[in-house]
């Protein structure tokens, strides 16, 4: 699936939902939610997309996976592009689970910098220590097990390194936040509420309305509106 095509399924003003209707509309179907992101499966099997309402560290991930495509120990990336709002959209090879001794092993590899996984482990390095300096409330690298999947060809390969510091930065947003309407722009955050949450939610009820009137209230007293 290349730039053009998805450009002309999904518009150029268009945000999450908007995505998420144009694929399902597509033919692709639902395979997976996770807290960020909720993923659609295309009709022949081998690709899947990842649709976030509000990830500020899809581009520096989709970053990792241009520069480290060479290796072949990162999905293999066919698009990446913003969406209206703060969401995030990224076009990727089917990738299936692995057991969990295996990944916990890649993993371990990759933080050791072992030979087999050098190349990658220094460009999850490098674009991560740029993320950390440039994107408010940057998360650690992540190392989940489910992060490591397996190709339909057979290779390994690590995903979703890093996110945004979820906890902490909804903490802030909800205590604090004229300080994120300080460091994130309005149309980076407008569905920030919007994130699925599957694994570390369910949101409280009412929570989400509470963090976006905290957030509009912020922006109205800066604006004076």
């Amino acid at each position: 699936m290349t730039v053009d095509e998805v450009d002309a399924l999904v518009g150029a003003d268009a945000d999450y939902r908007d995505a998420e209707r144009a694929f399902l509309a597509a033919g692709w179907t639902p395979c997976g939610v996770g807290d960020w992101a909720f993923a659609l499966r295309s009709p022949d099997g081998q690709r899947a997309v990842r649709i976030s309402p509000f990830d500020p560290a899809g581009p520096y991930v989709a970053e990792i996976y241009r520069q480290a495509a060479h290796t072949r120990q990162v999905p293999r990336l066919f698009v990446h592009r913003r969406l209206a709002g703060g969401g995030d959209l990224s076009v990727m090879e089917w990738l299936s689970a692995v057991p969990e001794p295996e990944a916990v092993a890649f993993h371990r590899a990759i933080a050791e910098r072992a030979p087999e996984v050098a190349e990658v482990a220094e460009v999850i390095r490098r674009v991560h220590e740029r993320a950390q300096a440039e994107l408010p409330w940057c998360g650690p690298l992540d190392v989940n097990p489910d992060n490591v999947m397996r190709t339909a060809d057979g290779r390994l390969v690590i995903a979703d390194v890093f996110s945004a510091a979820g906890p902490e930065l909804y903490r802030t947003a909800a205590e604090d936040p004229q300080l994120v309407v300080a460091r994130i722009p309005e149309p980076e955050r407008r569905f920030m509420a919007d994130i699925p949450l599957t694994s570390s939610g369910p949101w409280e009820p009412g929570a989400q309305e509470k963090l976006m009137a905290g957030l509009a209230a912020a922006d109205a007293a800066i604006t004076g509106s």
